[in-house]
């Protein structure tokens, strides 16, 4: 079994076949793509609802689950309140946080508000974490990708493995 993605474009031997209606994160290309999706995407802290959306943008990146950014018209910002976290992307630009107004010692998402050009898209949009809030895609929820750092969807859509698992600190 080999340890290390493949650089020549194919999906690497150790990654998991993709079954009917499944992507394959090893299919996703880097630099990340966008695509807008038109699914039911909910944010929930417990039972008040933070998002809800059918016009988000899905990012996806090699090796990573999607992540769901959604238009912050449909994000209840009263709830939130920026953080001092930042960092920076090689391909978005630097990121902002933000947290539950009731909790705000955790970053529940992540916001890009001067994203590099070719991230433009993503302007004005919120990600967030599952597993620090609930997510939802279509009325799944959605898992929390391994790492603190990241902040992937997983459903049952997409397979791996993932970035962010055990023994994937060299991808």
């Amino acid at each position: 079994m080999r340890s290390e993605p493949s650089d020549n474009g194919r999906r690497p031997a150790f990654a998991v076949e993709p079954g009917p209606g499944q992507e394959s994160v090893w299919d996703y290309p880097r630099p990340p793509a966008i695509k807008r999706d038109p699914r039911t995407v909910e944010i929930k802290d417990g039972v008040a609802l933070v998002a809800r959306t059918t016009r988000s943008c899905k990012v996806m990146e090699t090796a990573s689950p999607p992540t769901f950014y959604i238009p912050r018209a449909d994000v209840n910002v009263d709830l939130l309140v920026r953080v001092d976290d930042q960092t920076y992307c090689e391909w978005k630009g630097s990121a902002s946080y933000w947290a539950l107004a009731r909790r705000p010692e955790v970053p529940v998402a992540w916001s890009y508000e001067r994203p590099r050009s070719r991230f433009e898209s993503i302007k004005n949009f919120i990600a967030f974490y599952p597993g620090r809030v609930d997510c939802f895609l279509d009325g799944e929820p959605a898992r929390t990708q391994a790492g603190r750092f990241y902040g992937g969807w997983i459903t049952s859509e997409v397979v791996g493995p993932f970035k962010g698992e055990p023994g994937t600190g060299h991808w």
